[in-house]
């Protein structure tokens, strides 16, 4: 039950994580790593921002790895944690809101809509400075409220 509850918690602390991560990071010192996402400069299939897939999942690889050293302690479980949160981050973003792969276009679910109408605010402002809506799950009330409209 604990490991659950650590997973748990953990999931939820990387969307706060994220943010941070997202708005001073990616939009600060390795915007020319994010940039190309914006402004969608890139040619082909892979951009230089999918290299954060990788900054990303080499600590959870290592909290895994090292935990799994440990009989599966704690340490194992926030590596989890992260992983997954890292794996739902690819298919809600990379899948469902830029459709990198061609699926799940429909949907009248208001919270994915509301979700993918906060992802296009960020996106509409091609620069490092500006931006909003730096979070992953968390939606703002603002944009559930456009669906009622």
């Amino acid at each position: 039950m604990l490991n659950f509850l650590i997973i748990i918690i953990v999931f939820i602390c990387m969307e706060g994580a994220t943010w941070c991560i997202h708005k001073y990071i990616m939009h600060g010192f390795l915007w020319v790593l994010h940039k190309d996402h914006h402004d969608h400069s890139s040619e082909g299939l892979l951009e230089k921002n999918d290299y954060f897939f990788v900054i990303f999942a080499t600590p959870a690889i290592a909290l895994m790895y090292f935990g799994s050293l440990a009989d599966f302690n704690y340490v194992f479980y926030i590596g989890l944690a992260v992983s997954l949160y890292g794996m739902a981050y690819f298919f809600v973003h990379d899948i469902f809101i830029h459709q990198r792969l061609k699926v799940l276009r429909n949907t009248n679910n208001t919270y994915f809509l509301a979700l993918r109408r906060a992802h296009k605010q960020h996106h509409k402002h091609l620069g490092k400075h500006f931006g909003e809506c730096f979070g992953f799950l968390y939606v703002p009330k603002q944009y559930f409220k456009k669906k009622k409209q």
